[in-house]
């Protein structure tokens, strides 16, 4: 038995994290650290509780800043953590900076260095996610890859050692969390809503949200879906159409339903009900395609180029005419294939802690 150190700083993390958490807990001690890096009302003890996610035994408190000063202190923090606890092995998820914090401050020190989606790239190193995703996979002992793809990518830059196709831990939670919400969510009556007749749109990235010639093109294009548009707003969002004047332009928009953040399983159950998806997050493309929604993403790369190759996600960037051709198409979509596992990536990513402490 391994003792397990899992670094998460955000929502989203945690949500991959609950079934990794739910398959090492079986077999190994898991102490899990949250870095505080993204404070969310929403995660609160019911979110917990809903979706049987265990609670962190640390949680930092670091919260947002400067990305300099932000991983400074979260890797001085973690630092006194890895020395009270001693772990075997540190994971980290995805691309956030506390999932770099945690790969530095580990590889710095005895234990392994775990990485759950390794392999991913966008190519655009104006990504602070970029940075992290690249740097964590390059001081890594064990990378577990959501495809074959990713793999594949690792290799080309030179690493190969330690890499295990899991699948995506994502889709793990995914399928756990529809049924849950379909169980007890009501946001859809709530809403007056019906499944297959609306939108649902999610915007919160900087290079969308901090430039209003992009902000505004991406509210003329989801006004012209041709559904209601259910925008669940970000408060990053919010402020930044109220600084570029366009918040009453967006609330007054018959086509447009602004509502204030939901819970994670409200929002998985707006996804399980949409007609299709716009968004510029990674995470909700990936969930989109595991629910077999079309997508439509409001940027000009991806980092799941699958999904694109597949024919099941448009790259429209905030070119309003590309975003309204993209959210009224009618056209078939191809046969979907399997691109990142069936579902059982936890269980996968424990077989290989095995494999990787046997060799």
């Amino acid at each position: 038995m391994s003792k397990i150190l899992s670094v998460v700083g955000a929502r989203p993390q945690f949500i991959k994290a609950f079934p990794v958490s739910a398959a090492l807990r079986e077999q190994h001690e898991e102490v899990l650290v949250h870095t505080g890096q993204h404070y969310d009302e929403s995660m609160s003890g019911v979110f917990f509780d809903e979706l049987d996610i265990p609670k962190p035994d640390y949680n930092l408190g670091v919260g947002s800043g400067p990305h300099a000063l932000q991983t400074a202190e979260m890797m001085q923090k973690l630092d006194a953590v890895m020395e009270d606890e001693d772990p075997d092995i540190v994971l980290v998820y995805g691309d956030t900076n506390s999932t770099l914090a945690g790969a530095l401050v580990a590889s710095k020190r005895r234990p392994l260095v775990a990485h759950v989606e390794a392999g991913l790239r966008s190519y655009n190193w104006e990504m602070p996610e970029e940075v992290n995703r690249v740097l964590t996979d390059h001081c890594s002992d064990m990378l577990f890859a959501p495809s074959e793809s990713a793999a594949l990518t690792l290799e080309s830059e030179g690493v190969t050692d330690g890499v295990y196709v899991t699948g995506d831990v994502q889709y793990d939670a995914i399928l756990k969390s529809r049924a849950t919400a379909r169980e007890h969510s009501t946001v859809l009556e709530d809403l007056g809503l019906r499944d297959g007749e609306y939108v649902l749109a999610t915007v919160h990235r900087a290079n969308n949200t901090d430039d209003r010639e992009r902000l505004e093109n991406i509210v003329s294009g989801l006004s012209s879906a041709g559904k209601p548009v259910v925008f669940p707003i970000h408060p990053r969002t919010e402020k930044a159409l109220k600084d570029a004047d366009l918040w009453t332009r967006v609330v007054e928009d018959e086509h447009l339903l602004v509502v204030e953040p939901v819970g994670y399983l409200d929002f998985v159950r707006l996804l399980d009900g949409a007609e299709r998806v716009a968004t510029d997050s990674g995470g909700v493309q990936k969930e989109a395609f595991y629910l077999d929604k079309r997508c439509v993403t409001l940027r000009d790369e991806t980092e799941w180029v699958e999904t694109v190759d597949a024919g099941w996600n448009t790259l429209v960037g905030a070119d309003p005419l590309a975003m309204e051709r993209a959210l009224q198409s009618t056209d078939s979509l191809p046969e979907k294939p399997s691109l990142y596992g069936d579902g059982t990536a936890a269980t996968r990513i424990v077989q290989a802690i095995a494999e990787f402490e046997d060799e």
